[in-house]
């Protein structure tokens, strides 16, 4: 009995050091995504800049593209805004799915829409607009539809609406020719 007393901790000291010590070698932006090969998950949502425009998974198929969940308030957003629109600039179709944080009414937040526009339109117009449009998510259904854990986060989506790959983190020359030029190209084709 007194042998078991002495096992059963250092078993689980065991097995938890293990699990601890395989996290420092995980990469978390290569994580396992529940919706690749999945539709675009139900979605009716306003266009950012023209509210009366309505988008869904319907009016977005056709052509594939890249999803990318944005914010103005997004440092390494900002950051990727220049190299994304190189790539609409080569032909590369992107839609913006903005990530709208949330407003707390107790402590005197309202959400404006008029300001968020204008917020967009200037930092697009300063940092170059990779959008083809904007899909406003005020209240981040279409983004939790998705995973999404932070912004940013981009999906390549194909021409009838399925979800080929989730990537997390930002779009630079060294990840888009690593991980997602051939699948966009291959789609293309």
């Amino acid at each position: 009995m007194r042998k078991l007393a002495f096992f059963i901790p250092f078993a689980l000291f065991i097995g938890l050091s293990v699990f601890l010590f395989s996290g420092l070698f995980s990469n978390p932006m290569e994580r396992e995504s529940s919706v690749i090969d999945k539709p675009l998950p139900a979605f009716a949502l306003p266009d950012l800049q023209q509210p009366e425009k309505i988008w869904t998974p319907d009016s977005v198929k056709g052509k594939p593209f890249l999803l990318n969940v944005w914010g103005t308030w997004c440092v390494t957003c900002n950051a990727e805004l220049a190299y994304l629109t190189e790539l609409r600039e080569q032909g590369v179709m992107i839609v913006g799915l903005y990530y709208q944080q949330p407003v707390d009414a107790a402590f005197g937040e309202v959400f404006n829409l008029a300001a968020l526009q204008q917020e967009v339109a200037l930092k697009l117009e300063q940092q170059g607009n990779p959008y083809q449009w904007n899909i406003l998510d005020k209240d981040r259904t279409l983004i939790f539809d998705l995973g999404v854990t932070g912004a940013p986060e981009t999906f390549l989506v194909d021409a009838q609406g399925i979800i080929r790959q989730h990537h997390i983190g930002d779009i630079n020359p060294q990840v888009w020719q690593q991980k997602l030029a051939a699948a966009y190209q291959s789609l293309q084709e």
